[in-house]
């Protein structure tokens, strides 16, 4: 988006801030643009335009408001540091003070803005990301997942209702399933946990040192932990 228009989620919907320089028809022409491209976003939307001390006259804020109504947007307040701006919304019904919009936190509430609402083809579980290292003696849960961008090392724990998934190795002791899901699964780059459970089964790796580590999936299969390439 051209930085000529920024925007801010505020309490009452969203805050406009327009530069104080270029043409004004350039503005409206980016602002109508913006709005379109992203319809869903604006529809039913309340807005602020934030213009510093850019001088309107009435009919220029008036065709603002007529090209924003027929976007379903409604032109809420005007900002402004110039009279004549101030007078042409007095004139509109338009509010020109903070206060009347009850914004919060002098003026601007930190509200970040959203981006439209999207309705996703794949429906995902919540779960916790650790990006580093588990260390000796930490602890990580979660009433879902638990995916490690990194080592598990040993005398780590790790117990997940679900599935727990380590991009590295796993040397730690980790329950996946907690509560008893027998269909959770444990995966690593490196699969060698000091003890590894899955739901109310449980095993631990063999004493001495393995094959040439490779990526491992350990799940339940006949009753035992069973792990497969990954």
């Amino acid at each position: 988006m051209d930085d000529s228009i920024t925007l801010k989620g505020i309490k009452h919907g969203l805050l406009v801030t327009v530069k104080p320089d270029g043409k004004w028809s350039d503005v409206t022409s980016r602002l109508t643009t913006l709005i379109d491209a992203q319809g869903g976003f604006f529809k039913g939307a309340q807005v602020t335009l934030s213009l510093g001390p850019r001088p309107l006259r009435y009919q220029d804020l008036a065709n603002v408001q007529k090209a924003l109504a027929k976007r379903d947007v409604a032109l809420l307040a005007v900002l402004t540091d110039s009279d004549e701006t101030s007078g042409a919304a007095h004139k509109l019904g338009l509010k020109t003070d903070l206060s009347d919009v009850e914004l919060q936190d002098n003026g601007v509430e930190a509200l970040p803005l959203r981006p439209p609402p999207i309705d996703p083809e794949e429906h995902g579980t919540p779960g916790v990301l650790i990006n580093r290292t588990v260390r000796n003696g930490r602890t990580v849960h979660s009433e879902g997942h638990v995916v490690v961008l990194g080592d598990v090392n040993a005398g780590a724990v790790i117990t997940a209702g679900g599935d727990v998934v380590v991009w590295g190795k796993l040397r730690g002791t980790v329950h996946a399933g907690v509560y008893g899901n027998e269909s959770a699964v444990v995966c690593a780059l490196d699969l060698a946990p000091t003890q590894l459970r899955i739901a109310g089964y449980i095993t631990i790796s063999p004493e001495e040192r393995r094959r040439k580590p490779k990526p491992e999936k350990a799940l339940v299969r006949n009753n035992r932990i069973e792990a497969e390439a990954w």
